[in-house]
Parts: structure tokens; sequence; C-alpha cells
């Protein structure tokens, strides 16, 4: 199309005449070329910023003024919280929320490691396995390891207690909140070894955005 700044000017022209989606996903392709470019943010942004205007569903228009405000000001900061919410840890069986622990594993750091863990839900008396092993973390309930690294007893709550960061591995540990028999510091390693994802992302943007807010330029 001539380069960047051939398809902004011929986008602006577009603009002018009201065709505000084609702005929008041809300001999408210049930006996801080059995200430092702040005329085609600037201009997209407007674009998105109309759709939103003339959008009768309250769905779209958010989506819309949420990218117009990315654009322009940088991806949203989110507040510092747990990954799940306290409710819904707390209504998982014990089973998927191992499972849930092993959708959370880092699997690049967890390559090479290989780990077993004996777990004992003392207010239900059940039993489960962790087993690290070729970066992937299993859980087997009503089991035992014989050659487990570590054998941890504890309540549901305190185990809620890690899972929601509400303390960590190894103070749950320092605090009796968990008693572990054989190498505690393999059960720190394992809690250490989970990613967090993140609550915002980018929804126009590429994953590594480099405008941030000071530098967004808010009109053309």
């Amino acid at each position: 199309m001539g380069g960047a700044a051939a398809v902004i000017q011929r986008a602006r022209e577009d603009f002018a005449r009201g065709e505000y989606r084609w702005v929008a996903e041809v300001m999408s392709q210049v930006v996801f070329a080059d995200p430092g470019n702040r005329e085609a943010r600037a201009l997209g942004a407007d674009a998105l910023e109309q759709l939103g205007y003339q959008a009768e569903s309250a769905t779209w228009r958010n989506a819309y003024l949420l990218g117009a405000r990315e654009l322009r000001e940088g991806r949203p900061a989110s507040a510092a919280r747990a990954p799940v919410s306290p409710d819904v840890v707390r209504a998982m069986s014990a089973e998927l929320l191992f499972d849930y622990l092993a959708v959370r594993l880092d699997g690049p750091r967890a390559d090479g490691r290989r780990l077993v863990v004996d777990w004992r839900l003392e207010d239900s008396g059940r039993r489960y396995v962790l087993t690290l092993s070729n970066a992937t973390l299993t859980c087997r309930p009503d089991r035992e390891a014989p050659d487990a690294d570590a054998r941890v007893t504890s309540t549901r709550a305190a185990l809620d207690r890690i899972v929601l960061r509400e303390t960590t591995a190894a103070d749950a540990v320092r605090d009796g909140l968990v008693r572990v028999e054989g190498d505690a510091g393999r059960v720190v390693e394992l809690f250490g070894l989970l990613d967090d994802f993140p609550l915002m992302f980018a929804v126009v943007e590429p994953d590594a955005p480099v405008v941030t807010p000071a530098a967004a330029d808010p009109r053309p």
C-alpha cells in the first residue's frame, strides 16, 4: 500500500467520509507493523471511538472504547490480586484444585525437574500424589508414593490460602499451617514454578506494546 505514511494519508480521507471500520482495520495493520507509530495509533483510536459512539450494543461499545483507550494510553494497569476468585477456589474439589495448579505450571521453567509430593488433607482424610515430570504436573487421588520427596499434611483451608496467595508455601510451613515430612524445600519449589495469568491483556496491540501512557499522543 506504499508504506505507513501513504496508508495513514488514505485512511484520513476515509475517516472524513465516515468509513470508520475500514480505518480501524488498516490502522491495526500499521500498529502491528510499528507499535510505536503514534500517528497511526491516534487515528485508529479515533476510528474505534466513533464506532463506539455508533454502537447500540453496550458490549461492542465497551470493546471499541477500550481499544481506543489502549491505543492512546497503553494497556490499563490491573490491581494485584489472586489469579482466581476465592469463591471459585473454595468451590473446587481437591482434585480440580490440583488440576488448576497444573494449568498454572510454567512449563519452560519446570523443564528438567522432577519431584513427587504426597499431600494429605486432614479434614477429609484423603491423599493425593503430585508428580512433576516432563514439565507436567499430575495429580493422582487416593494414592501414596513410597518415593515421595516430601509428605505434606494440611487442612483444605490452608491449601486454599496458598493457592489464593494469601500466604506462601514457605510461610505456611514456617507458621505450621502445613506440616512436612521430608524435604520442605521441594514443596516450596513446586509452588515457585506456578505462573500467574495477567488480568489484563492487549485487545488491539501486539503482545509487547512499546508506547507508554506518557508518550501516547491523545489526538492526531
